[in-house]
């Protein structure tokens, strides 16, 4: 006599022998019931004990795909994201409604048998033999779990899938040697719970309790009698008994399953009978997944996690092994983004520039010291729609974002003054700083490279820089120069220091170009003719707040997984990058420039604060980038699209601008997002550095004076000199630079080497 277990049947062996035997003598039983007609291929040649045994014993079953959540640094819900709906729940937080259901219309004798029912076996094909087709299965609901495995198993993978519902001979075989496995390891309690957990309900709903919420906004224990029977219908074929679409055929198969709940003595056929009746009644929750669904503005910045996630080698050595993860879901990520900072941001992007205005700006705040990225916002929001984009404007390209960033004009300067101070020049440095001048030639590289030369261009000319207007010539001392964005002052610094001093300060605080190509050595970028993202300038800069140590920018707070455990996540490295004096220093030129210099109109009142304007050539990028001890932000405005918009005499944000300048616009979008981020917070103060000013004689804008080199091109009253006031007038053998920047012939190609696309060099500002 063989033994038995309890509710199971057969042992697993016995039962393997017995249906191995039974499939040998019949040749048709297990084909008969997967391929009609195909039993006469032989079960018998490829089902025999010896090919049996030869499939692999163990069953890996992998982690089910869940939903990843994504909180912000207080724990509130940013979005949720997933490439399978599905929470696993417990079999007590499963209605017992729908556990009978679910037995009853799918395996009523699943508590009666072992991993195969040979009573169903035999029913099936007395069935389909009758009605010369495949009328009737006979997998055991064991069977169908291992079947979803598979399935799992595949995730995406079109081809794989097919093969996991193939109806093949060879993988009933399979399926029958790991579900006698699973029954043996498992247990039917856990059985059940687990295809519960794993089956598809329809209209992206994985699991029971995805279900339960999709269709009912409720819990998977507080299903009802109806609720239950109607879903457990739905599993038979999800899109034909979807209630969603089709209420009439989906309550029909509800019915069905009520009246075979009833005949298994699950309820009362007068409990089944009042069911029946019941209307279907749905309260349905539509699926929400991916970053489109981010509150707070904060879909870029869910989409920067994402791609954190997926690109940092914390999560796995390849990337194929990080979207594993990711796909699979079921992490609580807390992140840093600060709910005060993100709404501050939002709240400014709203009050200065439209969702469907022609242009486009985009908000980013780090904290300096930690890294830690705590605001991310654009006016194009996250979306397929119109006025929408899934392009970050914040983050390099290999992050999400644009395909080069966006030039950034004078908020390149502090880091040529920081290079130039590493090196021992004192912050009284007094350049001639000409209205207009040549490049200074040669200009030494690093290392191994050719000193740049300053070559003839077409018609004989050498390449020249200018200042914005007539009257800015010097001579001017670093603090003036720095407050009024002078041009050329610079580009006499970069050419006395060099162009590697400049490289490695920017290596040392980040500053690579958005498209990943390392930053050329050319004296352009003296002007800002480089392509940053405003994550990359915003922690740059606070690298200055933090007294000369740089600190990479981290999203990632903390990451449990499905089971609870602790993840690792990337953490800051935080390296010194120049002096504390170099950085005090930069701190006190810059603070000049938002007191009474180019960006006034981003000053703060209430604590200190430090920043840089930049407006490009043409004026087709306008930035502010600026300051406090605790809180470091980026504000770029411009075109995000292919088409590059001029920002002169220009609507934006209903207000009318003749021309868009770094501290015009950029400039109180970020006094408004910063004052409302540390509103209420602690206001330290940076260390005091006097910077005495020499006495030197400057052109109109600097007191004038003896000494002064007179304006380049004298003009008539009234009569405009051309490119005046416009940067990046472009016109022939010119080549005016960004609001009074470089001025270049041809304006095609400013300097040989470099390319720079026509009327993109950045540079000085005017209030």
């Amino acid at each position: 006599m063989g033994k038995k277990r309890s509710g199971a049947g057969l042992t697993g062996p016995q039962q393997a022998t017995r249906f191995l035997g039974l499939s040998v003598l019949s040749g048709v039983v297990l084909a008969g019931i997967a391929i009609p007609g195909a039993g006469a291929l032989g079960l018998a040649a490829k089902g025999t004990v010896e090919g049996f045994d030869e499939i692999p014993a163990n069953l890996k079953t992998p982690p089910l795909s869940q939903r990843t959540t994504i909180l912000d640094a207080e724990g509130g819900l940013i979005a949720t994201v997933y490439s399978r709906d599905r929470q696993v729940v417990p079999l007590t937080a499963i209605s017992p409604y729908m556990q009978k259901a679910i037995v009853a219309i799918e395996d009523s004798r699943f508590y009666e048998h072992g991993a195969v029912d040979l009573k169903g076996i035999l029913r099936a094909v007395n069935r389909n033999a009758q009605e010369g087709g495949a009328a009737q299965g006979a997998s055991t609901l064991t069977q169908q779990y291992v079947k979803n495995v598979f399935v799992e198993e595949a995730g995406d993978d079109e081809t794989k899938v097919r093969e996991a519902q193939e109806k093949s001979l060879g993988r009933k075989i399979r399926e029958l040697k790991y579900s006698i496995q699973v029954e043996e390891e498992l247990g039917k309690k856990k059985i059940l719970e687990n295809y519960l957990n794993i089956t598809y309900f329809g209209q992206a709903a994985y699991g029971i309790e995805s279900a339960a919420q999709r269709y009912f906004s409720k819990p998977a224990k507080d299903l009802t009698l109806d609720e239950s029977a109607l879903l457990a219908g739905v599993v038979q074929s999800p899109s034909r008994f979807d209630p969603v679409n089709d209420a009439q055929e989906a309550m029909k198969r509800r019915n069905v399953v009520l009246q075979r709940m009833a005949d298994v003595k699950d309820i009362s056929q007068a409990e089944a009978d009042e069911a029946k009746k019941l209307p279907v009644t749905l309260k349905v929750t539509r699926p929400k997944n991916g970053c489109i669904t981010a509150v707070k503005g904060a879909g870029f910045f869910c989409d920067y996690v994402r791609n954190t996630f997926l690109s940092d080698t914390v999560f796995g050595k390849t990337r194929e092994e990080r979207a594993k993860i990711w796909n699979q879901g079921g992490l609580t990520i807390r992140t840093t983004l600060d709910p005060q900072s993100q709404d501050a941001a939002n709240n400014s992007i709203r009050d200065h520039v439209n969702q469907d205005d022609s242009i486009a700006t985009a908000v980013t705040m780090v904290q300096p010291g930690t890294g830690r990225v705590l605001a991310m916002g654009q006016s194009k929001p996250y979306g397929f729609g119109k006025n929408e984009t899934q392009i970050n404007y914040s983050v390099d390209k290999r992050m999400g974002g644009s395909n080069f960033g966006f030039q950034v004009g004078s908020t390149f300067k502090p880091f040529i003054a920081a290079a130039a101070l590493e090196r021992g020049m004192e912050p009284t440095k007094v350049y001639s700083a000409p209205n207009k001048m040549e490049y200074p030639s040669p200009v030494p590289r690093c290392e191994g490279s050719p000193a740049w030369q300053n070559l003839p261009l077409a018609g004989g000319k050498l390449q020249t820089a200018e200042n914005e207007t007539a009257d800015e010539y010097g001579p001017y001392a670093l603090k003036t120069a720095m407050e009024k964005s002078i041009n050329t002052y610079f580009v006499q610094m970069i050419s006395e220091i060099g162009l590697c001093p400049v490289t490695e300060m920017t290596q040392k605080l980040g500053v690579v170009p958005a498209s990943g190509v390392k930053l050329p050595e050319e004296p352009s970028i003296a002007l800002g003719s480089a392509e940053m993202s405003p994550l990359t300038m915003a922690n740059a800069y606070a690298t200055f707040a933090n007294r000369g140590v740089y600190c990479t920018p981290i999203a990632l707070e903390s990451i449990t997984d499905a089971h609870g455990k602790a993840l690792a996540v990337p953490k800051s490295k935080c390296d010194r990058a120049m002096s504390q004096d170099t950085a005090d220093t930069i701190n006190a030129l810059l603070r000049g420039v938002v007191d009474s210099g180019t960006g006034e109109k981003a000053g703060l009142t209430d604590r200190d604060n430090a920043g840089k304007t930049g407006t490009t050539d043409n004026r087709y990028n306008a930035w502010f980038v600026g300051y406090t001890p605790n809180l470091s932000g980026a504000v770029w405005v411009g075109s995000g699209g292919a088409k590059k918009i001029t920002m002169e005499d220009i609507t934006i944000g209903g207000q009318y601008y003749p021309k868009v300048f770094g501290g015009g616009l950029p400039g109180p979008i970020w006094k408004d997002a910063v004052s409302g981020a540390l509103s209420g917070r602690e206001a330290p103060a940076f260390a005091n550095v006097h910077i005495p000013e020499p006495s030197v004689a400057g052109g109109g804008n600097n007191g004038g004076g003896r000494g002064n080199t007179p304006p380049a091109i004298p003009r008539k009253p009234g009569k405009p000199k051309p490119g005046d006031g416009k940067p990046g007038d472009t016109r022939p053998g010119t080549a005016v630079g960004g609001a009074g920047d470089t001025t270049i012939d041809p304006p095609t190609n400013p300097i040989p080497g470099l390319p720079v696309t026509p009327g993109l060099i950045g540079g000085n500002e005017t209030q």
